[in-house]
């Protein structure tokens, strides 16, 4: 059983890539760092000597703090958060029980830098339709939730991205695109190692979506539809990537939850004698 205020690696499994997902903080030593520098999903590296100035980002933000084996660093991180006002707890284990549990650790190398506020950037085309919502979908869910979007007209994507030291998606000729068949989403989970099963489930979703194949998926063909709703009900693509953000939320909890389950009407019909 947890210790007052810990989480199990198993818990916050269930809970990563979800909205209530807590901001995760990697507190470990810089030499512990070295040895393995890859974070869990949607963390960030948080130096826990200078925590009331990030109490005051949180501003009451729920957090998980993690450090090697859950020890001083994150059970202090998480106390002095508290005390802070900012609900905490610590990652029972630290990263050394996650990693032997085989679950999903992410290269940091491959996100964008971050902004003096520990934000990523990215930008893409305006007016997206699926993969330039699921991508930043997966990005907030699982890489960066503080991560800042940017959609501007196609032909400015790539000078906003040297001017704003952003990564640039879903465009031609840029590293985070499609690549043969597989459409951006599918980089993004090969390239960071995303190595879930609900995630590859909706990932062919998303690609029989994106790329008009809807015989790979049968459900593919709502999410088109979905998507192309959408497009039309919002003009400003911040307000559409905010609704977005709950289909996808929707469509990995079946992903991962109820996909052998299924509704029937009407469901109190009296058995045959």
């Amino acid at each position: 059983m947890p210790a007052p205020n810990a989480i199990s690696s198993e818990k916050l499994a269930r809970i990563i890539g979800t909205p209530r997902a807590p901001l995760l903080l990697d507190v470990r030593s810089e030499e512990d760092f070295a040895t393995d520098p890859r974070l869990l999903p949607g963390s960030i590296r948080t130096d826990d000597r200078d925590l009331a100035a990030l109490a005051v980002q949180l501003g009451g933000q729920t957090s998980i703090a993690v450090c090697q084996a859950g020890h001083r660093r994150s059970q202090g991180t998480a106390a002095i958060l508290r005390a802070e006002s900012c609900p905490s707890e610590y990652l029972e284990g630290g990263f050394e029980a996650w990693r032997t549990a085989g679950l999903p650790l992410i290269d940091p190398a491959k996100l964008p830098a971050r902004d003096a506020q520990g934000r990523t950037t990215w930008v893409t085309r305006s007016r997206p339709k699926i993969d330039r919502i699921a991508c930043p979908w997966l990005i907030r869910r699982f890489l960066d939730p503080r991560a800042i979007i940017l959609f501007v007209a196609p032909a400015e994507v790539i000078g906003v991205a040297e001017r704003y030291n952003a990564a640039p998606f879903d465009i031609e000729g840029v590293f985070w695109s499609h690549r043969g068949e597989l459409c951006t989403f599918d980089v993004m989970l090969a390239e960071f190692g995303l190595s879930i099963p609900a995630l590859a489930r909706l990932a062919t979703i998303v690609r029989s979506a994106d790329t008009a194949r809807l015989d790979l998926a049968p459900e593919a063909a709502g999410l088109l539809a979905a998507s192309l709703g959408l497009s039309r009900m919002f003009s400003d693509d911040l307000e559409q990537l905010e609704a977005g953000m709950l289909l996808y939320d929707a469509f990995y909890r079946w992903a991962r939850d109820s996909t052998d389950e299924t509704h029937t009407w009407p469901t109190n019909k009296p058995k045959a004698d």
